[in-house]
C-alpha cells in the first residue's frame, strides 16, 4: 500500500493576491509525480468528494498521482467571493501554474471531477496554460446556456437552475466567516425553499428570487433574467473556443443526465476543432444510464443491472489509463480500449464503439399517422415508416396554469423530483398530450445516436412552445421516456433573436430530443408524446410573447395549439437506426 502525504488549507495566491484554500495528497518516496487538479465549490471533505470526483481520489493517489484539492473563491476556506463562472477561467490557469513550480510535480497536470468540477475544467483548458495535459469532464457542460441553464431551444430549465442555486446560496452562507443572526435566518429560509421544491418551482415571477439577489447576484442575472443567448453567454461558451483548448478530453455522460447533450457535442466539436492534434484525435467518451445524482442504474420503473453500475462498469480504470496515456506518456496504456464506449439500453450491456455518432447510423423518419384525433387516451395516432396517407391537424389547449407535470427525464434529482427512467403513463390521459405509436414490434429495433422531431405547428398564441419525448413501451404497459426536448416558437431561428409568430400560420420546427441508445425489442412499441410543456423541468411559457420572467401566473392565457400531419405536412420523429 502506497503511504502519502497530506497537506491541508495549503493557501495558493491567484494573480489578484487572492488564496485559495487547497489540500495536496501525495505520494511519499521523493520523486516527482504528474498532479490531478479538483477546483470545486462544494467543500473538500471526503463526504464532499465522494459525490463530485467518481473517482476516489486516494485510488488515484495509490497509482501514485498527486491529487489537488482546491476550493474556489469564498468557498469554505478560501478568500474572496464566489461569483459563478467568472473567476473559474483565471483561477484555473494559476492553478496550473502554480502546480508545475512545485518540487513534487513532474509539470505534467491534468483534472478531472463532475458537474460544476466539470465547468472549471473547461475554464481552464480553455486558456491553454501550458503543462495542462488532460481533462476528465463528468455530467459537465462545455456550453453553459444549453446546459444546464436553457436548453438546445431555448426553454428555462428551471428545476435544475433552481435547485442548484438555493442549495449553493446556502454553500455561500455556510462559508461565511461571519454568519450573523440575520445571515443565519436566510440560511434557515433558503433550506427551507429548497426543501419544498414544489413550491419553489411554480412561484412566479421566475426572475423574482430576493434571497438568491442576496447570495448570488450572478446566477439571478444570468440564469433567471437572461433569456437569450447573447454576448454574455457566448462569452462563457468555452466549447465555441474549441481551438484554443490543447488538451484530450474524457467525457463521461448519463442517458439522464441534463448535461448529456453537452458532453456528446463537446465530444465531436472537440475532435473537429481542438487545437492540436492531440486535443483532437484523444477525445474519448463514456455514456452510461445515470442521472446527475444516481450511477447504480436502478431505478423504481426500470433496472438496468448489475453491470450499468458506474463502479461496476470500470470508469475509474477508463480514467487511470486516461491519465497513464497523457500525464505519463504510456503510449500502450489505452491499448484495446475504444474511443466511445457506451450502455445499450434494453440489451441492457455495454458495447464499445469507432465514434459518436456511430457511423454506421441510418437516420430514418417515422411518421404521424392516422385518420383519428392523437390526443386520447387510447393514443389513436400512428406512428409510421410509410408515407403518411392521411391529412389532418390535431389541436389542444395549452394552459400555462395547468402544465403537464415532469416525470423524469433528464432533471436534476431534488426532493419531490426525480430523474430517470419514469413510466409515464400518468399523463397520457390528459387532454393536451398527444400519442402516436407504432404497431407492437415483430423484430429488435436499435436506436442509437441523436434523436429530433420536425413537426408542423401553428398556435392562437404569439409565442408557445411544443415538446416531444420518445418512450418506449414495455408488453407490461410500462411508458419508460428515453429522451425528450423543447422548442419555445420565439426561438425557432435564433438563439439571440426573438421572433414571435403570427395567429394560425404553420411553422416547421425541428426539436432537438438529444439522443439516446436503445433497443426496442420485440412485443414492445415506439411512442412519440408531443405537447406544450414538461414543468418542472422546463419553465411555463406564458403564451403572451412578453418577458416570461416578469410575468406572473395571472399574466398567463391559454393558447391554442395545432400539430398537422400529413402529406402535405410530414410531421415525424427521426430515428437513429443502427442495423447489423
Amino acid at each position: 500500500m502506497t503511504t502519502y502525504t497530506v497537506s491541508d488549507d495549503v493557501f495558493v495566491p491567484m494573480r489578484d493576491g487572492t488564496r485559495l484554500a487547497t489540500t495536496v495528497l501525495r505520494p511519499d518516496g521523493g520523486e516527482k509525480v504528474p498532479a490531478l487538479l479538483i477546483r470545486t465549490p462544494y467543500g473538500k471533505t471526503w463526504q464532499d468528494l465522494a459525490y463530485t470526483t467518481i473517482v476516489p481520489p486516494l485510488a488515484l493517489v495509490e497509482a501514485g498521482f498527486a491529487v489537488v484539492i482546491q476550493l474556489n473563491r469564498g468557498m469554505f476556506g478560501s478568500e474572496g467571493t464566489f461569483t459563478p463562472f467568472v473567476d473559474d477561467a483565471a483561477d484555473g490557469e494559476d492553478a496550473v501554474r502554480w502546480l508545475c513550480e512545485q518540487p513534487w510535480c513532474d509539470g505534467n497536470v491534468g483534472t478531472f471531477g463532475s458537474s460544476y468540477l466539470g465547468f472549471t475544467q473547461w475554464h481552464t483548458a480553455s486558456t491553454g496554460v501550458k503543462g495542462l495535459g488532460a481533462m476528465a469532464p463528468m455530467l459537465a457542460s462545455g456550453d453553459l446556456y444549453r446546459a444546464p441553464m436553457y436548453s438546445p431551444g431555448g426553454a428555462m430549465s428551471l428545476s435544475t437552475q433552481l435547485g442548484w442555486s438555493y442549495y449553493q446560496a446556502m454553500n455561500v452562507l455556510r462559508s461565511d466567516p461571519e454568519l450573523d443572526v440575520e445571515k443565519a435566518r436566510d440560511l434557515g429560509a433558503l433550506g427551507a425553499a429548497l426543501g419544498d421544491v414544489d413550491a419553489l418551482a411554480w412561484h412566479t415571477p421566475v426572475g423574482d428570487h430576493p434571497l438568491l439577489d442576496r447570495y448570488l447576484p450572478r446566477i439571478v442575472d444570468l440564469a433567471l433574467r437572461r433569456p437569450e443567448r447573447d454576448e454574455t453567454w457566448q462569452a462563457l461558451s468555452r466549447i465555441d473556443q474549441a481551438a484554443e483548448i490543447m488538451v484530450p478530453a474524457l467525457s463521461t455522460a448519463g442517458w439522464y443526465d441534463p448535461f448529456m447533450s453537452e458532453n456528446l457535442r463537446a465530444y465531436t466539436v472537440m475532435k473537429a476543432q481542438g487545437g492540436s492534434v492531440e486535443a483532437r484525435e484523444g477525445q474519448r467518451l463514456i455514456i452510461g444510464p445515470w442521472t446527475h445524482a444516481d450511477y447504480s442504474g436502478v431505478f423504481p420503473s426500470r433496472d438496468f443491472g448489475v453491470a450499468a453500475d458506474l463502479q461496476a462498469a470500470g470508469v475509474a480504470g477508463d480514467h487511470l489509463a486516461f491519465f497513464d496515456r497523457w500525464l505519463r506518456g504510456r503510449a500502450d496504456a489505452l491499448d484495446g480500449k475504444a474511443p466511445v464506449r457506451v450502455f445499450v439500453m434494453g440489451l441492457d450491456q455495454w458495447r464499445d464503439e469507432a465514434d459518436w455518432p456511430l457511423p454506421d447510423t441510418r437516420y430514418v423518419p417515422y411518421f404521424l399517422d392516422g385518420a383519428g384525433p392523437a390526443n386520447t387516451a387510447e393514443g389513436a395516432g400512428r406512428l409510421t415508416a410509410a408515407d403518411p396517407a392521411h391529412e389532418a391537424a390535431d389541436t389542444y389547449l395549452y394552459d400555462p396554469r395547468r402544465p403537464v407535470p415532469t416525470l423524469g427525464g433528464t432533471t436534476i434529482q431534488t426532493r419531490g423530483f426525480r430523474g430517470g427512467p419514469m413510466d409515464q403513463r400518468p399523463v397520457h390521459g390528459r387532454d393536451d398530450v398527444l400519442c402516436f405509436s407504432t404497431e407492437v414490434l415483430d423484430e429488435p429495433l436499435e436506436v442509437t445516436g441523436p434523436v429530433s422531431a420536425t413537426l408542423f405547428v401553428s398556435s392562437s398564441a404569439a409565442d408557445t412552445d411544443f415538446t416531444a419525448k420518445l418512450v418506449d413501451v414495455h408488453p407490461d404497459g410500462r411508458a419508460i421516456i428515453l429522451c425528450d426536448g423543447i422548442q419555445r416558437m420565439r426561438y425557432r431561428h435564433s438563439l439571440s433573436r426573438p421572433e414571435t409568430m403570427s395567429s394560425g400560420e404553420v411553422y416547421e420546427i425541428t426539436i432537438d430530443m438529444t439522443a439516446t441508445s436503445n433497443v426496442f425489442l420485440p412485443g414492445h412499441r415506439i411512442l412519440l408524446e408531443v405537447s406544450s410543456s414538461n414543468f418542472p423541468r422546463y419553465d411555463r411559457n406564458s403564451n403572451t410573447g412578453g418577458v416570461l420572467h416578469e410575468e406572473r401566473e395571472s399574466d398567463m392565457i391559454v393558447a391554442v395549439n395545432h400539430v398537422h400531419r400529413g402529406p402535405e405536412h410530414p410531421s415525424r420523429l427521426i430515428l437513429p437506426v443502427i442495423s447489423r
